[in-house]
């Protein structure tokens, strides 16, 4: 007879059992012997109480007589359910004279001699259960398979197959309809459940209903994103059973890494929460560990986590596990104090928080809240934990080295600060005597790796870097050097896409639009002087951005914006936040006035807030933050989520590791790149229950710019079509032609039944006939087009309208046919995410009118920074001369006031052209580091590649170029002039 292999979901079942039983020394157990009032296996229990403590077994006896099974068992209950699982298995549970171990822990190296310890652990019974039936009141639920230690369940999980056309999102809804009330699913009975396929694993450790969140568990895919890579020796899920659910692991999970968390979030509200490692946490905790354990004290490790990893836990949990860490051979430890360095004042109090959670015996974690000598006496004194702000990083530093005898773990939370100004003052200050080093940092990041870089870093300490965006400097003195090439590169990554995919933070770049202003200048005195016309320049453009007439048009768009699209729409539930970004304190402030006058005028309830640093002065007064505000600044985060404050405005403040979940949208007015932009514009990415999108309205920056910047840390991108408005007729006349799913009138006869009010059984005989055509009329590729198209359309639609004023009528109705019709089509990949993130819209250019944009999105290639030259010899060349009503007419060529094709031209010759070569930093290090005559054929070459894109665009200026030698010999000299002259 022939035996076909089991692909059902069962054979699942049968397959993670009997890898557990065969050969990860687990137990089977028998689901008649669960006890679903209690949530307890008693056989397994009484079977592990009889072999490791017998004599406690006899006193039970002699208290409960022949009952003691069952009275033991309900006392047992009684405790889990005050206690919680994790507290009893740790701590064990009193029963009037008997003190019982519920587990005995694996012991650490240093024990492995002590034979008793080791038999005791060895005792314990790990055990896997198939249909355990759960619910006391309906025997014919059942649960796949529940993991128990010593008779106590610890995990389950719903097994879902993807060939019976099942998978793990299935496994969810199927948990989310579980009874709450049966005791094996209340919070802390169990200590986390998970949903299972073939290729994806999700956790939760709280059930809740239909509100259940659920979390991904899975590995990433070798393109940073979510999901798991495929696996030569199984399925791409048996990382669950080999090695999470393994003795050891299960083993540091339960004393380690579970932890159940008191949190008071930013409205005073208080939750307790069962905080289960995510794979890359634990992974990452792991591989640092082992990598210490061999090779000891005196290395560099930097750990690159996007925003949404969980870092504090990380750290937490990382700091715990260094302070107990014992060499290879298990001789001796190998730290004697950990100190965990942030960035801000409330970021140290939540890892001290968090610490004396996870050990809370006391003085093991020492909180440093005063001056260095609190600090030099806590490492004297050898204090285990200590806590301290990025301010006391050089006393840090200072101190360890003056203790050679001792060893030490240094744990620094973000390499850059997130307030900058006086912190970073504060840090250049101290390293200037350090270091000798004249030109200070621009963040903390570059102080930091100023002190790692000096002679003056102690060798008797490990660091331990924890960024999301690491800069070049960081990457060249924390990263490892790659076993091919020896480029440095991180130890660890949780990258950027592989969170926005899974969920945990939200994609920035979804609606970024970008504007531009324009502006004629007159020259008012009679004298003519002779100036530096890169200065002039500089000086000019400044002058226009801070001009009062600029900042008040700029304010009513932000504000009108804001009113009308943000706050009209209910985003976040009414409670969306928005973000000004300014280049400079006195802009900000500038800002902040033409904020409040012109709220005063439409008597609107909202107000701004403005942050900066110091102080500035302006027309001979000085102002303050806190002076503006009427408030302290320390005040500024928790009154922002406040009424009547919905306008964040900043100068060099907030733009780095504040996370504020209601920020929705923001409104860009500085020259951002690199690792800045990433920095600044993910202030958007914290996550909220109400939160759907975030939104860009960018008044300096180029798409492209943005785009170069996050593809640097987001590992891949995804870059999709142009939106505009020409874009969505184009898809209106494919899905109306093209596949013949529905007619016009299909989408005038259902809304208007919707816009009448009509019942749901006069709109689905329609919709359900459309999806009869798709399903019989078109083939399978035809289909994954027009659904494509079709949410293509909705979501340009959606947003474009937002932006743009269409006149087109149908488009309306197109947008309510669709957006009713394609959720009935059917799914054509059964895979699909559990999170809906919206397509990435972008704008081409803005003004301060409505126009079309680009879309963003980032592309699907590794990304690298090029390490800092420091070979390029500095300029000595004389500064360009001519005089101002010259500057000035140029700079009128560059910022024209009319809308014409000429002006565009003007545009783009002046300003984009030369914008895009000099942003190029690749580029410029080539030609500043050639002789005259090779960087001027560098940049023609470079010149007429550029031009060579524009014989669609801008098929005139294309052709005038290549026709008239003269005018192709002015650009490439304007160009060469700026590239070359200006800047070598």
């Amino acid at each position: 007879m022939l035996h076909t292999t089991d692909t059902s979901e069962r054979g699942l079942e049968q397959l993670i059992t009997a890898y557990l039983t065969d050969k990860a020394g687990y137990i089977e157990g028998d689901p008649s012997d669960f006890d679903p009032t209690y949530a307890i296996d008693p056989a397994q229990l009484f079977l592990f109480l009889k072999e490791t403590q017998p004599e406690n077994v006899d006193i039970l006896k002699r208290i409960y007589d022949d009952a003691y099974r069952k009275e033991f068992i309900r006392h047992l209950h009684k405790r889990l359910r005050s206690k919680g699982l994790l507290s009893l298995l740790r701590n064990g549970i009193r029963d009037r004279d008997a003190k019982i171990q519920l587990y005995y822990p694996r012991p650490s190296f240093d024990e492995s001699f002590n034979e008793e310890a080791w038999s005791k652990y060895q005792a314990n019974r790990f055990s896997v259960t198939r249909q355990v039936r759960f619910d006391e009141d309906d025997q014919s639920k059942s649960v796949d398979l529940v993991i128990f230690v010593n008779g106590v369940p610890v995990a389950t999980m719903e097994l879902k197959n993807q060939l019976t056309k099942q998978n793990v999102q299935d496994a969810k809804r199927q948990y989310r309809g579980r009874n709450t009330r049966a005791t094996l699913f209340r919070f802390q009975r169990c200590l986390v459940h998970f949903a299972v396929d073939d290729n994806l694993v999700y956790m939760t450790t709280k059930l809740e209903g239909k509100d259940t969140r659920f979390l991904p568990f899975n590995k990433g895919t070798p393109d940073g994103g979510g999901g798991n890579p495929p696996n030569e020796d199984g399925l791409k899920t048996a990382y669950l059973w080999k090695d999470v659910l393994s003795e050891g692991s299960l083993n540091d999970i339960l004393l380690k890494y579970a932890q159940v968390f008191t949190e008071t979030d930013k409205e005073g509200n208080k939750e307790t929460k069962l905080i289960f490692p995510r794979y890359h946490q634990r992974d990452a905790v792991q591989q640092l560990l082992a990598h210490t354990e061999q090779h000891g004290a005196g290395h560099r490790y930097l750990v690159q986590h996007s925003t949404g990893s969980g870092k504090s836990f990380t750290i937490t949990w990382l700091a715990h596990q260094l302070i107990e860490l014992t060499n290879a051979t298990g001789d001796d430890v190998i730290f004697d104090t950990v100190v965990v360095v942030t960035d801000r004042v409330h970021l140290d109090k939540q890892i001290r928080n968090y610490l004396k959670q996870v050990d809370q015996k006391p003085g093991v974690v020492k909180g440093i809240t005063e001056g260095s000598k609190e600090l030099q006496d806590a490492l004297e004194a050898g204090k285990k934990i200590i806590t301290s702000t990025v301010q006391k990083f050089p006393h840090i530093v200072e101190s360890i080295g003056g203790l050679p005898q001792s060893n030490f773990a240094i744990l620094i939370d973000e390499a850059h600060s997130s307030q900058g100004g006086s912190l970073t003052a504060s840090m250049n200050k101290v390293l200037g005597d350090v270091l000798d080093d004249e030109e200070g940092f621009d963040d903390v990041e570059d102080a930091l790796a100023a002190l790692a870089e000096s002679r003056k870093m102690p060798l008797n300490a490990s660091y331990f870097a924890f960024t999301a965006t690491p800069k070049e400097k960081t990457l060249q003195l924390f990263g490892e050097p790659h076993e091919d090439d020896e480029t440095p590169q991180p130890f660890h990554t949780y990258p950027m896409k592989q969170a926005v995919e899974e969920g945990f933070i939200m994609d920035v770049l979804q609606n970024y639009t970008t504007a531009q202003s324009f502006y004629k200048l007159r020259q008012e005195s009679e004298e003519d002087p002779l100036v530096d016309k890169r200065q002039a320049h500089q000086k000019l453009r400044y002058y226009v951005e801070t001009h009062k007439e600029a900042i008040r048009n700029k304010s009513r768009v932000m504000i009108d914006h804001f009113r009308n699209e943000i706050v009209r729409r209910g985003k976040i539930g009414g409670r969306a936040r928005a973000m000004v970004v300014t280049k400079s304190r006195e802009l900000a402030i500038r800002y902040f006035w033409a904020f409040r006058k012109y709220l005063g005028e439409l008597n609107a309830s909202m107000q701004p807030i403005v942050a900066f640093s110091e102080s500035k002065t302006i027309d001979g007064e000085s102002y303050t933050e806190s002076k503006l505000n009427g408030f302290p600044s320390s005040k500024i985060e928790e009154k922002f989520r406040e009424k009547p404050y919905r306008f964040l405005i900043v100068a060099d403040k907030f733009q780095t590791g504040y996370d504020e979940p209601l920020l929705h949208t923001m409104y860009v007015d500085k020259p951002l790149g690199g690792v800045r932009a990433v920095q600044t514009l993910s202030r958007l990415n914290r996550t909220h229950a109400e939160k759907n999108d975030t939104f860009v309205l960018d008044f300096q920056n180029d798409i492209d710019k943005i785009k170069d910047a996050f593809d640097t840390y987001y590992t891949e991108t995804l870059l999709e079509e142009p939106v505009d408005p020409n874009r969505l007729a184009n898809l209106q006349e494919d899905l109306d032609n093209d596949f013949l799913v529905y007619t016009k009138d299909n989408v005038r006869v259902l809304t208007d039944l919707f816009l009448k009010g009509a019942d749901r059984d006069e709109l689905d005989p329609i919709l359900d006939q459309c999806v009869e055509h798709f399903e019989t009329e078109l083939e399978r590729d035809e289909q994954q087009i027009f659904k494509k198209k079709a949410r293509a359309f909705v979501r340009s639609y959606s947003f474009l309208s937002q932006i743009i004023s269409f006149n087109v009528t149908y488009w309306e109705r197109l947008y309510y046919f669709l957006k009713f019709l394609v959720p009935k089509l059917p799914s054509l990949d059964r895979d699909e995410p559990d999170l809906n993130v919206e397509a990435n819209v972008d704008m081409d250019s803005y003004r301060l009118e409505k126009q079309a944009a680009e879309e963003i999105q980032l592309d699907e290639a590794e990304a690298s920074l090029k390490p800092r030259g420091t070979d390029a010899a500095p300029s000595t060349k004389e500064p360009e001369r001519d005089y101002l009503s010259q500057v000035i007419e140029e700079f009128n060529e560059r910022f024209g006031t009319k809308w014409t094709e000429d002006d565009k031209i003007r545009r783009y010759l002046f300003e984009e052209l030369p914008t895009d070569i000099t942003d190029d930093e690749e580029f410029l290090q080539k030609v500043r580091l050639s002789d005259r005559q090779n960087a001027r054929v560098t940049v023609n070459e470079r010149v007429v590649e550029e031009f060579q894109d524009l014989i669609m665009s801008h098929t005139d200026l294309y052709k005038k170029f290549t026709d008239d030698p003269e005018f192709k010999t002015f650009v490439q000299a304007m160009i060469f002039e700026q590239v070359y002259e200006d800047g070598g």
